[in-house]
């Protein structure tokens, strides 16, 4: 009995030695269990090769890597603890590596890395930052660390560089600052606008303002785009294009901080002046009627506008009857039969050719006998058809409109015809520019720098001309200066006299008539290196109608 009573009582107390010892151990294990600062001492029994210091709660959250977003790291509290919220961590270490880690996030798009480590971000931080980089368009950043200045103990910055890049206009480069402060002992960014860029401080704003410009695949002579409202589409294609310039502009100030290069001028060159184009252009603006203006360059007879509102390319190639206008024509047929400007002539209100039709003239008014110049320039009907009935019968007014005048089937951009005729009443018809004459606006205007020049040309779009293009024809001298002197009284004395044309014009009025419809109007001439036509379809007289048409796009030039 007495053997069992000491057994019972060693093993009580070895059970009390065990689960002392029991209580000792689990005590320690308990506070290994938690974060701790203290390093570990060197020797220590628990530092084995078996640990993994980086797979602690602290280690972990330490370790955030460039495009990565940090992560809470899930801690089961321990039983009769308060339960903390988990927080994004804040990179450990002096303000630089603060500064370097979020230079980072912020160059990877971490948005939610970078608002971990800014002192109380606002509610919009966010979207400040997606909204800067849609709005300007930004697709790609780059930053640089710059030198980093401490500001006592508690406050730093450092001066970094950026680059963005901006679609459609390349690289903007900037330069900020980043700034910091130590709170509860931890660096953190002290954020504001100006981070992002140093316009937005004190309530700027940075705006990208595209503005749509012309970038026609046709140019003018120098280079530039055709005027706008050209009336010239129908000849030369792609006027209307267009392109998109890009700038970055600061606000309020106004600063421009990036803006698109200027493109160099790649559209094709052609013949037309962008001024004498506009001039023509404008000068229709207003005019009821369809109408149209050509000019071409007296010596090279090279195009310099074409102004259109007839369709279809009519001022190259509509045909219509000319009218007094091709009266220079049967002027220049005349003189090579012997007249000259000081001619006498008749200019009877009316004349009725031997046995045939009766011509009238528009003023109704005898004039009598008159110089072959003031029957021109009074555009007297009578007095053309008579003469063209007595010196004119052998053809010889088809044939000098034909062989001198370009009024034959030909190559080229122009058009105009005349038949031979059947009668003396059709004879007489032509002389004035109607029964089988037709005559693009174009063609009228080649036969008005024939005369300036003394030379009768093709009108061309080139340089040169075509391989195919009709050959020059020299009029005859003393014809030629004749055509002019009667040209320039028109403007000066005559039909044209109260049209406001300017010094130094010479030109040829006409009114052409249609069946069943109003006559046409028209005026031909030339000043200086500019020879031109102006045509308006049924718009009336060409004294009151084309003339001062004419005379608006010479005063613009």
């Amino acid at each position: 009995m007495r053997d069992r009573r000491l057994l019972a009582l060693i093993f009580s107390a070895t059970a009390i030695l065990v689960f002392g010892v029991y209580g000792v151990v689990a005590s320690q294990g308990a506070v290994e269990a938690s974060p701790s600062s203290r390093p570990t001492p060197a020797g220590d029994a628990d530092d084995s090769d078996d640990s993994d210091d980086s797979d602690t709660p602290e280690a972990r959250a330490t370790v955030t890597r460039a495009g990565e977003s940090p992560r809470p790291v899930p801690v089961s509290p321990p039983p009769n603890l308060v339960t903390l919220t988990p927080v994004t961590p804040t990179p450990q270490g002096g303000p630089g590596t603060v500064a370097a880690s979020y230079l980072t996030a912020w160059q990877s798009g971490d948005i939610i890395g970078m608002t971990g480590m800014v002192v109380d971000p606002p509610a919009d931080f966010g979207l400040r930052h997606r909204g800067f980089d849609a709005d300007l368009r930004v697709s790609s950043l780059s930053l640089t660390p710059g030198e980093l200045r401490l500001n006592g103990e508690e406050a730093a910055e450092m001066s970094f560089k950026g680059v963005r890049q901006v679609t459609g206009l390349g690289d903007w480069p900037f330069d900020s600052v980043l700034r910091l402060e130590l709170r509860f002992g931890v660096w953190k960014v002290r954020w504001s606008p100006e981070t992002m860029h140093p316009s937005l401080k004190n309530g700027g704003s940075l705006r990208l303002r595209q503005t749509e410009v012309r970038r026609p695949a046709t140019l003018t002579r120098e280079g530039k785009p055709f005027p706008r409202d050209s009336r010239a589409g129908h000849y030369f294609g792609g006027l209307s294009d267009t392109a998109v310039d890009l700038k970055l502009q600061e606000e309020p100030s106004g600063q421009v901080l990036l803006a698109s290069p200027p493109q160099p001028a790649s559209g094709t060159r052609t013949t037309i002046s962008e001024a004498v184009q506009a001039a023509a252009a404008r000068a229709l603006d207003g005019v009821g009627q369809p109408a149209a203006i050509v000019a071409v360059d007296v010596q090279t007879a090279q195009v310099r506008a074409v102004a259109d509102t007839l369709g279809a390319k009519g001022a190259f190639n509509g045909l219509y009857p000319p009218g007094s206008t091709f009266k220079v024509v049967t002027a220049a047929a005349l003189l090579r039969a012997g007249l000259t400007p000081d001619s006498p002539v008749a200019c009877p209100a009316n004349y009725t050719i031997p046995n045939g039709r009766s011509f009238s003239d528009s003023d109704g008014v005898d004039h009598g006998d008159v110089p072959l110049t003031t029957a021109f320039a009074l555009s007297c009907n009578t007095t053309f058809a008579q003469q063209t009935y007595e010196r004119l019968r052998d053809d010889r007014l088809r044939a000098e409109a034909a062989d001198r005048f370009g009024f034959r089937e030909k190559p080229g951009l122009s058009s105009c015809r005349i038949q031979p005729y059947g009668s003396p009443d059709q004879l007489g018809s032509d002389a004035i520019g109607q029964n089988s004459v037709q005559a693009s606006p174009l063609c009228m205007a080649e036969v008005a720098a024939a005369v300036a020049s003394g030379v009768w040309k093709p009108a061309i779009l080139t340089e040169e001309p075509p391989a195919d293009s009709p050959a020059p024809v020299p009029l005859d001298e003393g014809v030629a200066a004749s055509l002019r002197t009667m040209m320039g009284a028109v403007v000066t004395q005559g039909t044209a006299s109260q049209a406001g044309l300017p010094p130094g014009t010479a030109g040829k009025t006409g009114t052409a008539e249609v069946e069943n419809d109003g006559d046409h109007a028209w005026f031909i001439g030339y000043r200086d290196s500019l020879a031109f036509a102006v045509f308006v379809r049924n718009g009336g007289a060409g004294g009151k109608v084309a003339a001062p048409i004419a005379a608006r796009f010479l005063n613009a030039l």
